[in-house]
C-alpha cells in the first residue's frame, strides 16, 4: 500500500525541478534582452540623431529625442537634389538579379554535388571549396580589367554577374540535398521521371528553408556592398545605396550628418524588413545544418 509521504516526494522533486527550468528560462530571457538592448543602442542612436540639425547631433550629453524633430532631413534624401531614388532602383536591381541568378546556378552545382554521382566528384568538390580561401579583395584588379576590356565597365552588370557564383551557397544546399531522402528520386526514376524533373519537382521545393536563408544572405551581403561599386561604377546615376551615401559628403571632406544619417536610417528599413519576413526559414535552415 503507496503512503502520502511516498506519493508527495516525486511530485515535489517535479515541482523543484520545474521551478529551476522557470528560473534559468527568466534569466536567459533577461540577459538576451539586455544584450539585444546593447547591440540596439547604435541604431537607436542613428534613429534618434536622424532626426536632429547638425549642431544638436553632438550635444554632451546626448539628447535621445529629438526637439525639435527635423523631418526635412529625411525630405532631402527623398527629393532634394541628391535623392536616395535612383540609388534604390539600381541596389533593386542588382539584389533582385542577383538572388534569381545566383540562387538558379547554386542549387544546380548543390543538387550535382549532393545527389549525382560521377567520377571525380569528391576531388572536385575539395578543389572548388578551396577556392573560397582566395580573398574577395585580391580579385578586385584582374575583375576591374576584365570588365574594362568586355565593355561592361560601368554597368549594373559587374556588381551582378560576380555575385552569381557562391561557394558557401554550394556547400549549403548541397548538404540539404545530400541529406534529403534517397527513395523519393528512385521512386520517381523508377516511374519514368528525368534527372531534371526530380530535381525540379522532388528535391528544389524540399529545400525552400535554405533557399530562403540564402536570399536573406545574399540580399543583406549585396544591398551592403561597398567596396565593388567603388571599384566598377563611375556614373552617378549608376550609384547604389552604400556608394550613394557618399553624396552627402561636401568636396571639403565635412559631411552633412542629418540627410546622411537619414540615408542610413532609410537603407536599413529593406535589410530588416526582407529577414523579418524570412526569419523562420533562416533559422530553421541554419539549426538543420548545425546537426549535420
Amino acid at each position: 500500500m503507496t503512503s502520502a509521504t511516498d506519493t508527495y516526494a516525486p511530485r515535489a522533486g517535479y515541482l523543484r525541478r520545474k521551478r529551476k527550468e522557470r528560473i534559468t528560462w527568466l534569466l536567459r530571457g533577461l540577459i538576451t534582452s539586455l544584450l539585444a538592448f546593447v547591440f540596439l543602442i547604435p541604431f537607436l542612436w542613428m534613429v534618434s540623431s536622424s532626426l536632429k540639425q547638425n549642431l544638436a547631433i553632438f550635444e554632451v550629453p546626448a539628447r535621445w529625442i529629438p526637439d525639435p524633430v527635423v523631418w526635412a532631413n529625411y525630405i532631402n534624401v527623398w527629393t532634394g537634389e541628391r535623392s536616395m531614388a535612383q540609388y534604390f532602383s539600381n541596389s533593386t536591381i542588382v539584389v533582385v538579379a542577383t538572388i534569381v541568378g545566383e540562387l538558379a546556378i547554386v542549387s544546380l552545382a548543390g543538387y550535382a554535388f549532393g545527389r549525382m554521382k560521377f567520377k571525380g566528384q569528391n576531388v572536385l568538390f575539395l578543389v572548388f571549396l578551396a577556392t573560397s580561401m582566395v580573398p574577395a579583395q585580391l580579385l578586385l584588379v584582374p575583375r576591374f580589367m576584365f570588365f574594362r576590356q568586355i565593355g561592361l565597365y560601368d554597368t549594373l552588370w559587374a556588381l551582378i554577374l560576380p555575385g552569381l557564383s557562391s561557394v558557401f551557397a554550394t556547400f549549403l544546399l548541397r548538404q540539404h540535398f545530400a541529406s534529403a531522402p534517397r527513395e523519393l528520386g528512385e521512386a520517381a526514376r523508377i516511374d519514368g521521371a528525368s534527372e531534371w524533373r526530380i530535381f525540379a519537382r522532388i528535391y528544389l521545393p524540399l529545400a525552400r528553408p535554405a533557399l530562403a536563408a540564402l536570399s536573406i544572405l545574399i540580399f543583406d551581403s549585396t544591398w551592403n556592398d561597398f567596396e565593388g561599386p567603388l571599384i566598377m561604377i563611375t556614373s552617378e546615376d549608376k550609384y547604389t545605396v552604400p556608394l550613394g551615401l557618399t553624396r552627402f559628403m561636401s568636396e571639403d571632406g565635412t559631411v552633412s550628418l542629418g540627410p546622411a544619417l537619414a540615408g542610413s536610417v532609410s537603407s536599413l528599413i529593406p535589410v530588416l524588413v526582407v529577414f523579418i519576413i524570412f526569419q523562420r526559414h533562416f533559422m530553421s535552415s541554419m539549426a538543420r545544418v548545425g546537426l549535420r
